[in-house]
């Protein structure tokens, strides 16, 4: 199959379309992908370092409010559509995929009307606003959550297949999660990690559960702060506790992050939809903790759809403290029948088959 990926602005966007890309070459290998994203973009680093093609379309988000601003993204829309239709038809693909951001609008837009099927995915509870927008074009919207297939009502067939960054950490193996921390397999490891870049809330409270952690001797903690807060946030923790306790670990960031979430026993985070997707798929409890900082607080609508399903409690960062959070930790890993149920809720709602169940319907659209 010859398969256009799109999507950008976060990686919340450009690593759910590498997932589905990377299927589609496991099953085709003679395959061919390309990449169409923003030229400023994360992707324009991250996908020419994975060796898939790259093809730049400048395009901006409308404001919400009435500006000149406005006019002009109706200009660079219709130029990026155009420059979609150009790199469209040299490639020729089969079908175009889109995983959201505002690149997606132009290269899906010009996909539709040039007749070459296309497929989006929405990773959120909420729906993003591009791809609300593009629904009515597209020949398929799959969604990760079952709640957001009301919000595409007016799409032509909308499919529940789960977040595709689910099936890359289903195969992750523990034993290198175990050994790239350095700690025995088998120990019990709560990681923290605000995501890619670090949480400062999340920094904070590590920082205020530093002293508390001795309380539960048999569990090794993994607090990961992202690289810009990493030497101020290891600062204040030397501060709060002089001696550190033996099992904490505190990194700048974790290289072998599906291995790691693997090895892990509870995982405290944001609720991103991949993140959110890759816990479910290993079926690992959460403790979420949804940045209010967000488009339309879709976190706090995705962390809620699991905290609902027993597969993870959800603390509101404005109710958020060191005591708070080590309670909740205690709890859970302190009684295992809690952790059980919460780790089968979690399972129940993972789907480790996602990115296959796209690359059917990329089958199904284009026949082959």
């Amino acid at each position: 199959m010859r398969i256009v990926l799109s999507g950008g602005g976060t990686g919340g966007h450009i690593y759910p379309a590498l997932a589905i890309g990377k299927q589609v070459m496991e099953e085709a290998p003679d395959s061919s992908l390309l990449y169409i994203g923003s030229p400023k973009g994360l992707e324009s680093r991250i996908v020419p370092a994975q060796g898939i093609a790259f093809e730049p379309v400048e395009i901006t988000g409308f404001k919400r409010k009435l500006s000149y601003e406005n006019v002009r993204t109706v200009m660079r829309f219709l130029k990026g559509v155009a420059r979609s239709k150009q790199l469209l038809r040299s490639f020729k693909p089969d079908a175009v995929v889109g995983t959201g951001g505002y690149v997606c609008g132009p290269v899906l837009y010009a996909a539709a009307k040039l007749g070459i099927p296309t497929l989006i995915h929405e990773q959120n509870a909420i729906a993003g606003l591009t791809n609300r927008f593009l629904s009515r074009y597209a020949d398929t919207v799959a969604v990760s959550f079952p709640e957001a297939e009301d919000q595409f009502r007016r799409a032509s067939r909308t499919l529940y297949t789960g977040n595709p960054c689910a099936t890359n950490v289903a195969r992750a193996d523990q034993r290198q999660g175990f050994a790239h921390l350095g700690i025995p397999p088998g120990s019990r490891i709560v990681l923290l990690v605000g995501g890619s870049r670090g949480a400062k809330a999340i920094n904070d409270v590590m920082v205020d559960m530093v002293p508390l952690l001795g309380r539960l001797p048999d569990v090794h903690f993994v607090f990961v702060t992202g690289e810009s807060y990493y030497e101020g946030t290891k600062s204040r923790i030397e501060a709060a506790a002089p001696k550190l306790p033996d099992k904490l670990q505190v990194l700048p960031y974790l290289h072998r992050m599906p291995e790691v979430l693997a090895a892990s026993r509870l995982v405290v985070g944001r609720s991103g939809a991949s993140s959110l997707a890759e816990v479910t798929a290993l079926g690992v409890p959460s403790i979420l903790i949804p940045s209010p900082n967000v488009t339309n607080n879709h976190q706090e609508a995705n962390a809620r759809s699991l905290a609902e399903a027993g597969a993870a409690e959800m603390i509101l960062e404005r109710e958020l403290n060191g005591a708070v959070l080590f309670d909740r930790i205690g709890r859970i890993m302190n009684d295992p029948l809690v952790h059980e149920e919460m780790g089968e809720a979690a399972k129940a709602l993972g789907k480790p088959d996602s990115a296959p169940a796209i690359v059917r319907e990329l089958r199904r659209l284009t026949g082959k």
